[in-house]
């Protein structure tokens, strides 16, 4: 442990490697964030339920929507209905994978494939030649009870590959370069079909019987009985016994601390594991803070790398409801809360590469190592307004912590992130701030060991002294003389 009780750069960092490495879905990420706030005693509520008496003045409370999706807060010991705003930390759970089809069975020139459909926007030429598995949910039922259970799954071991195209068969690549059509070329290889039917099991009189009366309905009807089986002994079940799978395609590599000096992490999914780790690691800091008149939030939402609209992406009422439901059940005006509220979008942030140094705006080159970015468009695709930075850059010199700050140049496109589609939904001030990372989408990513201990400082400078900073930034209202700070 580093001066005053906190994990070092370096422990921050190997912690970062367990919680990447478990998260090879966004199920699987949920349930990592899950197990930080049950280790810190948080309490699972459920949204189904009444959440009248559940949720009081220094309670500790996450619930989780489709499994994918998760919203953990602590409340103040003192709370007040016209004086209690929210400081909320945003994050994803998704990243940029193949994920496998309805129907996934495929067989070509005397291979066993796997048919997939890219989600989100991937850098799909860094999957090929990668030892490949999968991992995600599966739905189980139960022989005895008829009852459907969900259920994790991961396959520890390669079992997929996109073979490259030898160099002597693609000269043209030198010219044209690598463009491989994303419906035919991407297409990992399982098995070869002779040895998957020497392989393939004889069904027993049950197995037969149950296909014979449900054959449309069937998982091992629309995926190879091979992978089913993998995923069942994986579960200890039996393979019949799968109804259904969403399963994404992950990279077999664990993540790892790197470089020359150990100073960088190798890892997939930084983008945007990195925040959910370091935003659930501040919410759990910050449990015990003294305070009145706040509500300390995480949401991480599924869904982002795509557009966020789905029932529990950003892009719905999720959060807004969350909201006002805790409020109604501490009896608190939504209203007035909502105005005395921050929302921090969490998203990775582009590093200066230093082979591509003109893809950067002069002035805005953030470095790895070098602390929180804090992102800025005028055109909205980020959320970040003349008051919210000020509030994040107020946070950061309290917390001891570099900012710096990130434009995209005129003449280039802007990504986007969940800040201004929770901005739009909910009216909260919104800031949009991230990591620094280079190679993001790709199958394996970098990033600094020495900025997951930044990026947590600021998060709980945020989560401790918001209300505070917001105090001293005075009113807004019009008078005859004009806006009065």
């Amino acid at each position: 442990m580093a001066e005053g009780g906190k994990d070092s750069s370096r422990a921050v960092a190997e912690k970062f490697l367990k919680f990447n490495d478990e998260g090879k879905s966004p199920y699987h990420a949920t349930a990592a964030i899950a197990a930080i706030l049950l280790e810190d005693g948080f309490v699972p509520i459920r949204e189904e339920h009444n959440w009248e008496g559940q949720i009081s003045p220094g309670g500790k409370c996450f619930f989780t929507r489709e499994g994918s999706s998760i919203i953990a807060f602590t409340v103040s010991d003192h709370i007040e209905p016209f004086n209690t705003g929210f400081t909320i930390l945003g994050a994803h759970t998704d990243s940029p994978c193949f994920k496998v089809k309805p129907v996934s069975t495929i067989s070509a020139q005397g291979y066993l494939q796997l048919g997939v459909e890219c989600y989100g926007g991937g850098l799909w030429h860094t999957w090929f030649d990668r030892d490949l598995t999968v991992a995600g949910r599966v739905v189980v039922r139960d022989e005895s009870t008829g009852r459907l259970d969900f259920r994790l799954v991961s396959i520890p071991r390669p079992i997929l590959r996109i073979p490259n195209l030898a160099i002597h068969l693609s000269r043209n690549i030198y010219t044209d370069g690598f463009k491989p059509n994303k419906e035919s070329e991407t297409t990992p290889i399982m098995a070869t079909k002779l040895a998957a039917a020497l392989n393939a099991a004889q069904p027993d009189a049950e197995s037969e019987k149950k296909k014979g009366a449900n054959a449309s309905g069937l998982a091992e009807n629309r995926h190879s009985p091979l992978l089913l089986k993998a995923l069942a002994d994986e579960l200890d079940v039996k393979p019949d016994s799968i109804v259904d799978l969403d399963l994404c395609v992950s990279d077999m590599q664990p993540a790892a601390i790197g470089g020359l000096l150990n100073e960088f992490v190798f890892a997939p999914r930084l983008d945007n594991l990195s925040s959910c780790f370091s935003a659930a690691r501040a919410l759990v800091g910050t449990s015990e803070s003294t305070g009145a008149n706040l509500i300390r939030m995480v949401a991480c939402f599924d869904h982002e790398e795509i557009g966020s609209r789905s029932s529990h992406g950003a892009d719905s009422p999720l959060l807004t409801d969350s909201m006002r439901r805790i409020c109604k059940a501490l009896n608190v005006d939504y209203d007035c809360a909502t105005r005395r509220s921050l929302l921090v979008s969490a998203d990775m942030a582009h590093a200066i590469h230093p082979n591509y140094a003109n893809k950067h705006e002069t002035n805005h080159r953030p470095a790895l190592g070098s602390g929180l970015v804090l992102k800025t468009n005028q055109n909205q695709r980020y959320a970040t307004s003349g008051i919210t930075g000020l509030i994040v850059r107020e946070a950061a010199r309290r917390a001891g912590v570099q900012i710096q700050e990130f434009v995209v140049p005129n003449d280039k496109p802007c990504g986007s992130t969940i800040g201004p589609i929770l901005s739009g939904v909910s009216g909260l001030r919104t800031v949009d701030v991230g990591q620094a990372q280079l190679s993001m989408h790709s199958v394996r990513e970098m990033c600094a060991v020495a900025d997951f201990v930044k990026v947590e400082k600021v998060f709980e400078a945020l989560l401790v002294h918001f209300m505070d900073i917001d105090g001293s930034l005075g009113g807004t209202e019009i008078t005859t003389n004009g806006y009065k700070a």
